[in-house]
């Protein structure tokens, strides 16, 4: 009888959140006092509210029928996982709602969920850009390549954009594309699929991108040339240069780059820019190579691939959990 008791007490403690909250736009804290609720009562010991329990199917049915739509047990498992996440309530952010923390808190690793929603609050992302960016591993897009310091600095701030190598990734992920496997298509044609997507390539580049132009006609000693594409960063204040390449880079192709750079920097350049910044943007790199062929170069013009397909999430995985193992105990 007492467990019965305790139950009913559940509900009615539920029941007074929610008319509290119908007064009040902060859901996010309403599902995670909810969420809190249901904890207490499991840690009192009248039944493990886990994601199979019985106790939350009851729940759901109760405050269905009393209440209406939104308590679904899965639902209900968000709230619960909500406080277990996040037991200050402090630490929830205003900026995000709770469609977006639906998807923080099934992420498991700490690091990871601190990163999505650290850049979801500095990127504004949508739900759906959060979701986007989850499935295409960007954090361990990003992580893969850092030292562990790096890695925790991204957990612990996102990436902000400072300085023009925090504008990349490498690889970047044009899944959105929706190209067959195998692919065939020109470089040509890969372009147009970008800037038909231009929104989802936009997100995928990273904030402070405004688009500037396809096939930019530039002209060097009476020949005109092509840059493939252009935009202005807003918050590095200078344009950045894209050049696809559908096949491996060549030294050529980074020559060709550090013109167009020359370029901008003596004959686009107006007061209050900061110097231009190429990436080239391929499928297959060969380090070696672009380290001998930018021997000397601006520090501006970077290599960087991309990929059609989404990443192996479990390879990116390894490498991090490698790093962070490597470096154990240090910083």
């Amino acid at each position: 009888m007492e467990v019965q008791n305790n139950y009913q007490t559940l509900v009615e403690q539920i029941k007074s959140t929610i008319s509290r909250a119908i007064k009040a736009p902060e859901m996010v804290l309403t599902y995670w006092a909810i969420g809190r609720h249901i904890v207490e009562f499991e840690q009192a010991g009248h039944e493990k509210a886990v994601y199979g329990s019985k106790v939350l199917e009851r729940l759901s049915r109760d405050l269905s029928d009393q209440l209406g739509r939104g308590f679904s047990r899965t639902n209900l498992i968000s709230m619960r996982l909500c406080y277990v996440r996040y037991p200050d309530a402090s630490l929830l952010s205003d900026q995000l709602n709770w469609g977006h923390y639906v998807e923080l808190l099934f992420i498991d690793h700490d690091l990871e969920r601190s990163f999505y929603e650290k850049q979801a609050i500095l990127e504004r992302w949508t739900v759906r850009e959060l979701k986007r960016q989850k499935s295409s591993a960007l954090f361990l897009r990003l992580a893969a390549s850092q030292d562990k310091a790096g890695v925790l600095q991204l957990a612990s701030k996102g990436k902000a954009i400072e300085r023009p190598e925090d504008l990349l990734r490498d690889p970047y992920v044009f899944e959105f594309l929706k190209i067959p496997e195998p692919y065939q298509v020109s470089e040509k044609e890969l372009e147009t699929r970008l800037l038909d997507n231009l929104q989802s390539f936009l997100l995928e580049l990273g904030k402070g991108f405004t688009f500037v132009g396809r096939q930019y006609g530039i002209t060097i000693n009476n020949k005109r040339h092509r840059v493939d594409l252009v935009f202005y960063h807003r918050f590095l204040r200078c344009f950045v240069l894209l050049d696809l390449k559908i096949d491996e880079v060549k030294h050529r192709d980074i020559g060709q780059m550090n013109a167009y750079l020359g370029y901008f920097a003596k004959e686009e350049f107006f007061e209050g820019d900061n110097l231009p910044i190429g990436i080239i943007l391929t499928r297959e790199k060969d380090e070696l190579l672009v380290e001998f062929a930018t021997y000397g170069m601006t520090s501006q013009l970077f290599v960087s691939k991309y990929q059609l397909y989404l990443p192996n999430e479990e390879e990116l995985r390894t490498e991090l959990e490698y790093v962070l193992s490597l470096e154990k105990g240090q910083g």
